[in-house]
C-alpha cells in the first residue's frame, strides 16, 4: 500500500513539473565522457619510429623470423629481437595512433591506424619507412568504433567531465535512456553518478608470411591480405608487397571476431559460431558452411581435420559458457562437434603438432597433448596457474604468450617437461 502511495505521489509530482514547462528546472551531478577529436592530418603525421618504450598494455602479437611484434593497444607496435627467447630485447617502437592489428609478409608490415591501412618496409628495423597508405578503408575501428567527423577528425579518446547540471529537458534535447544515462546532442554521453564506461604473437625468407595469434583480425593467404572491418572482410591484393591494393569488401556475419587461415580456407570465429570460407576466388571468399554454438566469445584454430574453438563468457559476448569444443571438419560442408571440455574463462589458444595451448584467463595457461582429441583433459602436460593468460602463438617448440602482466615464453621441445624461458614484464600505466 505504501508503495502504491509513493508511486502516486511521484506521478503527481511529474505531472506538476511538466505542466509548466517554463518553470522546469532539474539539477543533478553527473559523470560523463566527452569525445576528444584529433584531425586525420595530425594522426597521419605522427606515424613514425621512435626509441624503445615500456610495454603497458599488450594487444595482438605476431612473429616473423627471429622478431616478435607486440601491439601496444591503440598506440603502436613494439619491435623485439627474439633471437634468444630466454632474453628478448626490445629494440624500438613504431608509433601508430589507432593501431590494434597487424600482419607481415616478406619485409612488409601491414598495420591499421584508425580508418587507414599502412604498409611499412621493415627490412631495416632501425630505419622503418612507409611504402603506402590506404586512407579510409575501415568503417569501424576497434574500441572507439565509428567516430569520424569531416570537420573535427577522429575520436581518439574520451575525456571524463564531472558535475554536469541538467536543466530543462526540452531545451537540452535530452533523451532518457533505458540504461540509466542520457544522450545529449553534440555527441556527449552522460551517465548518472555510479555508472561506468568500458571501451568496449629461423632464418629470414622474403617470401614467407609471419604468424599471428588466435585473436587476430588480420591474416594473409597467398597474395591477399584479409582485414576484418566489423562484419565485413576486405580483400587487399599484396602481390606487390610494398604496394597493397584494396579490391573488395564482403559481408561475412555481423558478429565475427577472429580470423584464421588454413589450407586455402578462412575460418572465422564469431559470437554465434564458426564460419568456413573458401578462397577459390580470393577477392570474393565463398561461404562453405557454418557451425553454430551458444552465443559466446569465440576464437578458433585449425590443425589437420580438427578445429578447436574456445567459448567464454563476458560482457561483450553476453554469454555464460566457458568451454573448449573440438570439431570435425573433414567434411567442410558439414562440421560436426566431437567433444566439449569445460574451462574456466578461455581466451586465445594455439595448436602445434598435437600440442594444444589454452589461455584460460585467471586460471592461467594450460598445455595438453591432443593426440587423442577425445581424451584431451586426461593428458595435461603443464598448467601455469599464477598468470592471467590472454593469447598464445606456439611455433617451432617455442610458445609466446601474452598475459596481463607480461609476455611469457615457454620451451615445449620436451612435451613432458615444458619450461618457462622468460617473462618480459609490463610497466604500470
Amino acid at each position: 500500500m505504501r508503495t502504491l502511495l509513493f508511486i502516486g505521489k511521484f506521478l503527481l509530482l511529474l505531472g506538476l513539473l511538466f505542466s509548466c514547462e517554463d518553470k522546469v528546472e532539474i539539477e543533478q551531478r553527473y559523470n560523463y565522457f566527452e569525445p576528444v577529436y584529433t584531425t586525420t592530418a595530425e594522426i597521419r603525421a605522427s606515424v613514425t619510429p621512435v626509441a624503445q618504450q615500456e610495454i603497458k598494455e599488450a594487444g595482438k602479437i605476431y612473429i616473423k623470423d627471429n622478431w616478435l611484434f607486440v601491439n601496444e593497444v591503440g598506440k603502436g607496435i613494439h619491435i623485439i629481437d627474439n633471437t634468444n627467447p630466454a632474453s628478448p630485447l626490445v629494440k624500438s617502437f613504431l608509433n601508430i595512433p589507432g593501431n590494434y592489428d597487424m600482419a607481415i609478409k616478406g619485409d612488409i608490415l601491414y598495420a591499421d591506424s584508425y580508418i587507414d591501412l599502412i604498409a611499412f618496409d621493415i627490412s631495416d628495423k632501425s630505419n622503418i619507412k612507409i611504402t603506402k597508405r590506404i586512407e579510409g578503408i575501415f568503417s569501424f575501428y576497434d574500441r572507439m568504433r565509428s567516430g569520424v567527423d569531416p570537420q573535427r577528425g577522429i575520436i581518439t579518446s574520451w575525456k571524463p567531465v564531472e558535475q554536469v547540471q541538467v536543466r530543462d529537458f526540452k531545451d537540452q534535447q535530452m533523451c532518457c535512456m533505458p540504461w540509466g544515462g542520457f544522450m545529449l546532442r553534440g555527441g556527449i554521453v552522460a551517465f548518472a553518478q555510479g555508472g561506468d564506461v568500458r571501451t568496449a604473437m629461423t632464418p629470414g625468407n622474403p617470401a614467407t608470411t609471419g604468424i599471428g595469434g588466435s585473436m587476430a583480425r588480420f591474416t594473409i593467404a597467398n597474395d591477399y591480405l584479409y582485414l576484418m572491418d566489423a562484419g565485413n572482410v576486405h580483400a587487399v591484393n599484396i602481390s606487390n608487397l610494398a604496394d597493397p591494393v584494396a579490391k573488395t569488401k564482403n559481408m561475412i556475419a555481423w558478429d565475427i571476431e577472429t580470423i584464421f587461415p588454413h589450407e586455402n580456407k578462412l575460418f572465422f570465429g564469431a559470437q554465434s559460431g564458426m564460419y568456413i570460407y573458401g578462397l577459390d576466388e580470393p577477392e570474393n571468399p565463398n561461404r562453405i558452411s557454418q557451425y553454430n554454438h551458444v552465443r559466446s566469445c569465440d576464437p578458433v584454430v585449425v590443425e589437420g581435420n580438427l578445429a578447436y574453438v574456445t567459448l567464454r563468457s563476458g560482457t561483450a559476448c553476453q554469454g555464460f559458457t566457458n568451454q573448449l569444443e573440438v570439431i570435425d571438419i573433414s567434411n567442410l560442408t558439414s562440421p560436426q562437434l566431437l567433444k566439449i571440455y569445460p574451462m574456466t574463462n578461455p581466451h586465445g589458444l594455439g595448436i602445434d603438432n598435437k600440442k594444444l595451448f589454452i589461455c584460460d584467463g585467471d586460471d592461467g595457461l594450460k598445455i595438453f597433448d591432443a593426440t587423442d582429441h577425445l581424451k584431451i583433459s586426461d593428458n595435461q602436460l603443464a598448467h601455469y596457474k599464477s598468470i592471467n593468460a590472454y593469447d598464445i602463438i606456439p611455433y617451432n617448440n617455442i610458445a609466446i604468450m601474452t598475459g596481463k602482466d607480461g609476455i611469457y615464453q615457454f620451451d615445449y621441445s620436451d612435451p613432458k617437461a615444458v619450461k618457462q624461458l622468460s617473462r618480459l614484464g609490463f610497466s604500470k600505466p
